[in-house]
């Protein structure tokens, strides 16, 4: 009865000694994969050569969901070195993603190093290397010359009308003007000039009047002379 009981207790024991084990085992199982997923990955940070108008910018973007705080320094490549330092900037990521701008006047086909380092979970570059496009921003103002050459088509339509206009409206005028005081220089002064020729002469009124008064003093005057020259006779002969 004895050796029963005891076989049956460490039996017993044996189970729940097992049951313990698989359940420690799981937990550190998945607390193995939760960590793994909560940890920050360089495969989390992407970069890009990007236009901001004329200007040239390398933007880097973080989605990590866990919000590590990551440092973030770019670096312009030459011959496979560093050439120079662009900036570097600390970034706190996202789900959605989050990010931040470096400006840079890139050339086309440039290569830049982006490297991350996020605590101790990341410490590397964002591979491969970032390779700018071929055509670079200074580019897109290209287009400005072709208004450029079409401004003469437009300053030369204006210049057409007002040569058009402008004869047109003096002729106008010039007509109106010339034939008004025509009018009145041919009607008006022509009676007005032959009253006042008229009235200074006197040949209505006072001509005739003046050639009677002439001839009555021509009449008296020899008729005093006959009656001299017959009295001086009569002295005579007496």
């Amino acid at each position: 009865m004895r050796r029963n009981a005891r076989s049956n207790a460490s039996r017993v024991t044996g189970r729940s000694v097992r049951a313990l084990g698989v359940a420690a085992a799981s937990t550190a199982l998945v607390l193995g994969v939760t960590g793994s997923a909560l940890a920050c990955d360089i495969s989390e940070f992407s970069a890009a050569a990007e236009c901001d108008g004329a200007k040239g910018v390398i933007t880097v973007t973080d989605k990590d969901p866990t919000g590590v705080p990551a440092t973030v320094t770019v670096y312009l490549e030459n011959n496979g070195a560093d050439e120079r330092m662009v900036g570097s900037q600390v970034v706190k990521g996202s789900r959605e993603g989050v990010t931040i701008t470096f400006e840079e006047d890139w050339q086309p086909g440039a290569t830049y190093r982006v490297h991350v380092k996020a605590g101790n979970q990341v410490d590397e570059d964002i591979k491969p290397h970032l390779t700018t496009p071929a055509t670079g921003c200074a580019d897109d103002d290209t287009p400005t010359p072709t208004p450029s050459e079409s401004s003469p088509e437009p300053s030369g339509t204006p210049s057409e009308t007002p040569s058009e206009s402008s004869p047109s409206t003096p002729s106008a005028p010039a007509e109106e003007t010339t034939t008004a005081p025509a009018d009145t220089a041919s009607n008006a002064p022509s009676p007005a000039a032959g009253k006042s020729n008229l009235a200074e002469t006197g040949a209505n009124s006072n001509t005739g009047m003046i050639a009677g008064i002439a001839g009555a003093l021509v009449l008296v005057g020899g008729g005093a002379v006959f009656f001299g020259m017959r009295r001086r006779n009569g002295d005579n002969n007496g």
